[in-house]
This record gives structure tokens, sequence and C-alpha cells, in this order.
């Protein structure tokens, strides 16, 4: 089954004192380009969720954030007891005032307040694990249901192009009888005797330069590889891309050799067919 690279997972996490809301996006790119953002006191288990990111998403341009809101009184700033204490009996010594006063001055001056630097707690953490791992769920969901209307529109194209390439081959005999005439008219308009025996080794010789049998093999064969991968349990967007690459060089190489309008018509629509798979290959993971 194939995935979309354009995707969306949410988790939220509601802790005893905040809650911790999870987001990742990710958009269409050749490999993985991973843009990471939490809070600082997270920052050591980055690398981590960076690996857990890379094993769920594996290419696109992803995008995933930590966003943490406060829901109840928690204050990491303290007062530095002993410092506001030393300054105020120093204070006593030199001014006059009643002790709010002097506290009040005391608090104005430096290291009077500390930031206490919040430290990871592994419960906390493991619960947020579990809302990262919920979100890129949701995230290869979401890929998932994109991808479903692609392949269909994939199915459909690939068929028409089967289509055409029938129509390609009811072509061929008709083609390869307007060529003689073609060659025999222009023979005819010169109005010169040739030989006829080396007229149809030469004639023979330009109709297996026009010959596209193989291409449409060639071609039959990458249609159905293609469908083949479709089914595939992986998803592997360059693959398919590849075998896209090789379908437009069958078609293209069978319209040079055509020769004749209505099968060039018919390569056309091929084309057409194959150019907006093109567009939406770019978009499978």
């Amino acid at each position: 089954m194939i995935q979309s690279m354009t995707g969306y997972g949410k988790a939220i996490v509601q802790l005893p004192t905040k809650k911790v809301t999870v987001e990742v996006k990710s958009l269409n790119s050749k490999n993985l380009d991973l843009s990471v953002r939490m809070p600082q006191y997270y920052k050591e288990k980055e690398i981590n969720v960076r690996k857990t990111i890379a094993n769920s998403v594996i290419r696109g341009k992803v995008d995933f954030s930590i966003y943490v809101e406060m829901t109840a009184e928690v204050s990491q700033t303290k007062v530095n007891v002993n410092v506001v204490a030393d300054y105020m009996n120093q204070l006593k010594q030199i001014a006059t005032g009643s002790d709010v006063e002097l506290l009040e001055m005391a608090m104005r001056l430096p290291d009077t307040l500390k930031t206490e630097r919040e430290e990871l707690d592994p419960t906390e953490w493991a619960s947020i694990e579990t809302g990262i791992k919920q979100a890129l769920e949701a995230l290869v969901q979401f890929r998932k249901d994109e991808a479903a209307s692609l392949e269909l529109d994939f199915r459909e194209r690939i068929q028409n192009i089967q289509s055409f390439s029938l129509e390609v081959n009811q072509h061929d005999e008709d083609r390869m009888a307007a060529v003689k005439i073609k060659l025999r008219k222009a023979i005819d308009d010169l109005q010169v005797t040739v030989d006829e025996n080396r007229f149809e080794q030469e004639l023979i010789y330009y109709l297996e330069k026009l010959d596209i049998n193989e291409e449409k093999v060639r071609l039959a064969n990458h249609l159905d590889y293609f469908l083949k991968e479709l089914d595939s349990e992986i998803s592997d967007g360059k693959k398919l891309g590849f075998i896209v690459q090789e379908i437009g060089r069958e078609i293209n190489t069978t319209g040079s050799k055509s020769n004749y309008a209505p099968m060039q018509q018919v390569v056309v629509q091929m084309k057409n067919e194959l150019e907006k798979i093109k567009e939406q290959i770019l978009n499978v993971l």
C-alpha cells in the first residue's frame, strides 16, 4: 500500500501540572528533512525523538513540535533567602526604616531571585513518549488515507495507457500498409525503373527501423510492474518514479517511430496520462 508524504498527526498528553501537545506535519521531499521544536528541558531527549520520527516517517519535509501549557501554579523562580537576609543585615547598619521598607530595597539588589532548572521527570517523559507515538501513528494513517485517492487515480491512468496501447496495435498494421503505399508512390512519381528485388530489400530494412514490437512488449511489462508495485506492502515512491521514467521512454520511442498521424495522436494521449502520473508520483513516500 502506498503512502502520501503529506500528513498531519496530533496528540495531547495531560500531566498533573501541565498539558503537553505533540504535533507533526509532513510534506513531500526527496529525503528526510526534519525540524524539531521542543522546550529546553526536554532537549536531552531530542536525538531519541529524531530517531523515532525517522523510523516512522522515512521521508519528507517534517515539522515536529512539542508545546507545553502550564495548568497549575508552579513557579521555578525562588527567593534566595540567604542572600536577602545578608542584604537586610547590611542595610540595617547603614539605613533606617521598617523591615518592609528595607526588604523592598533588598529585593532590588542583585541575586535576590534564583531560577531553578526543571529536571526531566522520567515518568513524565514516558507519558510524552506515548503521545509522540500516538501523533506519529495519526500521521501515518493520514498519509495512507491521502494515498488512497492517489492510488485510484494511478490505476485509472495506467489502465487508460493500456487501452491506448491496444489502439496503437490496431493502427500498426494500417501504418505499415500506408508506409509501403507512400514509398511506392514516391518511386512512381520519380518515373524511374527500379529493381523490384532491391526495392523489397530496402523496404524491409526501412520497415524494420519503424518496427515497434519491442517497445510494445516493454511498455506492457512496465505497466504491469507499476500495478504490481502499487500492491506491495512497502510504499516506495522513488521506485515507482523510476518505472514511470521507463514507461515514458517506451512511449516516446513509439511516437518517434510511428510516422503515422493516427498513431501519433494516440501516443499524445498516452503522454498526457503519463504526465498526470508524474505530477502525483512526487508526493508518494
